[in-house]
């Protein structure tokens, strides 16, 4: 135990992990993650998709107004979002695993349109993504992207907390 986990008398826990139930933000993602990999490939209708997905077990356990605006807002925003990450990947969207495509898209949707969300949670929940359903270093690829997109769609906040830092 560390010296504040024997003062608290709680369990130390490793660095990054959670402990307890995920927010009902983090599970809207996630979900919405599963629903932009179904229009990935598939190309199935919003409507149909957000059917599929609220017969997911724990959808009642989400956060419905943030699961909506991402799954909806990614598709319709679709190719503007993939302009903004054409300027940052290495190889076109299309080319993208599903997965770190609908990772990067939700990230950057939010970016763009939930500015009470800090720009540096919005990355973090994108990793967090990544590192629960993608690829072994997928969420090191999200990260980089994404920390890259945050300078075009908040540079001043970016400037902000990198000015604090100095």
């Amino acid at each position: 135990m560390t010296e504040d986990a024997k003062k608290n008398n709680k369990p130390a826990r490793p660095p990054g992990k959670r402990i307890g139930p995920k927010s009902s933000r983090r599970r809207s993602r996630e979900l919405a993650l599963q629903g932009l990999y179904e229009w990935l490939i598939s190309g199935a209708a919003p409507e149909l998709i957000e059917a599929h997905v609220r017969e997911q077990e724990g959808f009642d356990k989400c956060d419905v107004t943030h699961f909506s605006a991402l799954l909806h807002g990614c598709i319709a925003e679709a190719s503007d979002i993939d302009s903004v990450l054409t300027l940052h990947v290495d190889r076109k969207t299309t080319e993208l695993s599903p997965v770190e495509h609908g990772v990067l898209m939700i990230g950057t949707y939010e970016l763009k349109h939930f500015i009470d969300i800090p720009y540096k949670v919005a990355i973090n929940e994108g990793v967090e993504l990544a590192k629960s359903f993608g690829g072994t270093d997928g969420h090191k690829y999200v990260n980089g992207v994404l920390d890259k997109a945050a300078g075009d769609l908040r540079s001043a906040e970016v400037e902000a907390f990198r000015a604090s830092r100095r």
